[in-house]
């Protein structure tokens, strides 16, 4: 959450006589509380722009308002306006007036505390959430157990079933009770209306019947309650009334399981940002100027760094912040930025990256950007900002319900008014009225959702698939162009050996011996590769003294002797040009260089006794089964395209590998390019899948309409997308989007269901063929249709 900041964006004057006076403006993000489905997202912003000069934009699933608005306005109006509506709003805390700042997080200290405490709320609302769902469902078993097995129930039962009901009728449904107040307030209605009114009405008629009717009475049991329809005479000294506890309670329980569960779907919007405060280092060690100029260190938190202080970096540890190297030479993975897995080489002069890794030597860089203007906060930025340019997903049963609602009020009413005028029997009246009430009540409605998206997802698991909620549903489905990231994701994302060519008068193994020898010494990911490779192949290899790394060069060192050959002496791998200076390579070596550098591998060149005597080559290999995954992928209608920060060159070659065509490659982008790329193929039209796993992913995961994230990946990818590949295989994400499309048409399936039941059965029951108790046992069967239908997903399998 920011505080405000000024924009000078001006709105034009369209009359030409008067003049454009620029119109300063602030934007400010609220906390917004009470939200309960994406209907009361699009009213709160209806609202806000109703307000002069006021640009609003409400996110249901972050709980936020991103607002625009002049600077002469006084902020606490906006917060008014949305108490006015409703709900509740607040505004983001003051900075600090220190400049306490994230060196790699790269939020404000005020926007961490924010996004703290709004997680601790929803924290705490779903806790109590999961709370008040699991005291109903234990207080409603008993009851609809009671009620709909007579053989069960013994003197007065109805008066247990009624002391166990009470409590989940009222506070159980309050959620839904209070919601429907309030929207009654402002003139408005949701499913929580339908729902409160519903649950109302089963348990007062309950009420109603155990005091005024025999149901009250001991020894009354279900044969006893009045049978047929509702005009059916019914004598009150030989039948009680109908009963709905079972009612209240079960579509109470089922109503809060489904919204615990989307609770937690929401709870995991804002995951990405968080995981981006925990990249960046805790503590950095800071030069200072001590008596008589002497240099002291100090190990300082890193909110106290600031711009011009220069700071250490010994192996191991992170860059606290983006600055200039001052001192010494190193390799720095940045694997976590641009998601390659080459350290870059880092000198006096070169500017560093805050959170990237120093992998090898010591370093003392100077602070050039702290807090919000490093390279991670901007990438934090655009994680955010996808995420809330994302328009609120509205369900389709909330869709509906803006019409089904009050139509159902208008029948209920309609019915009672009816049957008052045409036969006067104010019970035969109230009786219908009930009825329609009950059958239409959206117990369905309300599973239709969560047990397709349960069983779904659970299957999911299975396999190695984690669907994150309900929205995500409808982009598997209209996506037709898949973006690709190449390292980790079609890729291994580790360098490993691919080949050794020995000049004459040298063997592959003698090479590759002596190369893993010397760069067993080296931190280098090139290095360590060789090593690992030449290990694994040879065995334990002759050790190595006099070890040296010229930066940007290569590594020599001098090898042990070795009782079975003559010793080399020094042994250099590195660049022909260096290995054997004023040298020229033979013919077969140059072809090897050549051919490695054509299919996009890294060569290094391996020398003694002033001649290069063999070539290396590492790549970072194919992941088993990418080329048959991106055929999987073109089979669903997707248009697989490859975006990587690698050079042209490697990138066509991966491509080429695995059948992506030449024109769809895109190479050589940072984070911001990636985000580009995909807001491109928005703005022509297309609807976007992303997979990768990378930091430098994640804003280009959460800006595309659909993400999916390699589970092996960082968890700032894996939170910003909304399709998590625990397996880390690229094929799954074929296997994914089938089974999201799959749970998506099981959920309309049930929804058409639901609607359709409620369409067939309100005629009757307004009519009076249908009592109140064939009602609850007709929403009970249409309950019993849409989940034994959201089973059929456990069926699903994945394609071989």
């Amino acid at each position: 959450m920011s505080s405000p900041t000024t924009d000078p964006s001006t709105d034009a004057v369209t009359d030409s006589r008067v003049p454009v006076v620029p119109v300063a403006r602030v934007e400010i993000d609220l906390a917004v509380g009470g939200m309960t489905c994406a209907s009361c997202a699009a009213r709160i912003e209806k609202k806000l722009n109703r307000m002069p000069d006021v640009v609003a934009s409400v996110n249901y699933a972050t709980g936020t308002a991103h607002v625009r608005y002049p600077a002469q306005l006084d902020p606490a109006e906006l917060v008014a306006t949305v108490e006015r509506t409703g709900y509740t709003a607040s505004l983001p805390p003051p900075p600090e007036p220190e400049p306490a700042t994230s060196g790699a997080g790269g939020t404000t200290t005020a926007d961490g505390r924010a996004a703290d405490d709004r997680t601790a709320g929803a924290d705490a609302a779903t806790a109590a959430l999961r709370q008040r769902l699991l005291i109903s469902l234990a207080l409603a078993v008993p009851v609809v157990t009671l009620s709909m097995i007579p053989t069960l129930q013994f003197d007065n039962w109805q008066w247990i079933c009624f002391t166990l009901a009470s409590p989940v009728a009222v506070w159980g449904a309050w959620p839904f009770h209070r919601a429907a107040a309030k929207n009654l307030r402002h003139g408005a209605t949701t499913m929580d209306t339908l729902v409160s009114l519903g649950i109302s009405a089963a348990y007062l008629w309950s009420l109603y019947a155990l005091l005024f009717t025999p149901t009250g009475r001991t020894g009354y049991d279900m044969s006893m309650a009045g049978g047929g329809g509702a005009g059916d005479a019914m004598p009150g000294a030989a039948r009680g009334a109908d009963l709905y506890l079972e009612v209240a309670s079960a579509v109470t329980v089922f109503l809060l399981a489904g919204r615990h569960a989307e609770a937690r779907a929401r709870r995991r919007s804002g995951a990405a940002l968080r995981a981006l405060l925990h990249l960046g280092a805790k503590d950095v060690v800071v030069l200072r100027r001590g008596p008589g100029g002497a240099r002291v260190s100090e190990r300082v938190p890193v909110q106290r760094l600031a711009v011009g202080d220069e700071f250490v970096v010994r192996p191991g540890e992170k860059v606290a912040t983006d600055g200039v190297v001052v001192e010494g030479h190193s390799a720095l993975d940045e694997s976590m930025l641009t998601g390659e897995p080459m350290p870059v080489e880092a000198g006096p002069g070169d500017a560093v990256t805050g959170a990237t890794v120093n992998t090898s030597g010591h370093l003392v860089v100077r602070a050039t950007r702290v807090g919000a203007d490093t390279r991670l906060a901007q990438i934090g930025r655009l994680v955010t900002a996808a995420q809330s340019g994302k328009a609120p997903v509205q369900r389709l049963a909330d869709r509906v319900s803006g019409v089904f609602v009050p139509v159902v009020l208008v029948l209920a009413l309609g019915t009672l008014v009816t049957w008052l005028v045409t036969t006067g029997d104010v019970r035969a009246a109230f009786t219908a009225s009930v009825a329609v009430l009950v059958i239409a009540c959206p117990c369905a409605l309300g599973l239709a959702t969560p047990t397709a998206l349960l069983v779904g997802t659970g299957r999911g698991a299975q396999l190695g698939i984690l669907i994150k909620g309900p929205e995500v549903l409808e982009q598997t489905r209209r996506a037709d162009v898949v973006l690709l990231d190449k390292t980790g994701t079609v890729t291994q994302g580790r360098m490993s050996l691919s080949g050794v060519t020995a000049a004459e008068g040298s063997s592959d193994d003698e090479v590759l011996r002596l190369a893993g020898a010397v760069e067993a010494a080296s931190e280098h990911s090139v290095g360590v590769a060789l090593a690992d490779a030449a290990t694994s192949r040879l065995g334990a290899l002759p050790a190595v003294s006099g070890f040296h790394a010229e930066r940007g060069l290569g590594v020599r060192g001098t090898v042990a002797a070795d009782p079975s050959a003559r010793p080399p002496g020094e042994v250099r791998v590195g660049r022909p040009s260096w290995v054997a200076p004023g040298t020229d390579l033979p013919p077969a070596l140059e072809q090897a260089l050549a051919d490695a550098e054509a299919a996009g591998r890294t060569a290094v060149a391996v020398g003694w006794d002033g001649r290069v005597r063999g070539v290396v080559a590492l790549s970072d290999t194919l992941k088993p089964g990418s080329a048959d995954a991106v055929r999987r992928l073109r089979d669903l209608g997707l248009r697989p395209v490859l975006l990587t920060g690698d050079n042209e060159r490697s990138a066509r070659a991966v491509a080429a590998s695995v059948g992506i065509a030449p024109e769809d490659v895109v190479a050589g982008v940072l984070p911001e390019g990636k985000v580009d790329a995909v807001r491109a193929l928005q703005a022509a039209g297309h609807v976007v899948a992303m997979v990768g796993d990378g930091v430098n992913d994640a804003a280009a995961l959460a800006q595309a309409d659909l993400g999916l994230a390699m589970g092996t990946g960082t968890d700032v990818a894996i939170e910003a997308s909304d399709l998590t590949l625990v397996r880390g295989d690229l094929g799954s994400a074929a296997d994914a989007v089938r089974l999201s499309r799959r749970t998506l048409a099981t959920i309309k399936g049930n929804l058409f269901w639901a609607f359709a039941y409620n369409v067939a059965a309100i005629p009757l029951a307004a009519t009076g063929v249908l009592n109140p108790l064939v009602a609850g046992g007709a929403m009970a069967f249409s309950s019993v249709f849409v989940v034994t239908n959201s089973l059929r997903l456990r069926r699903f399998a994945p394609q071989p």
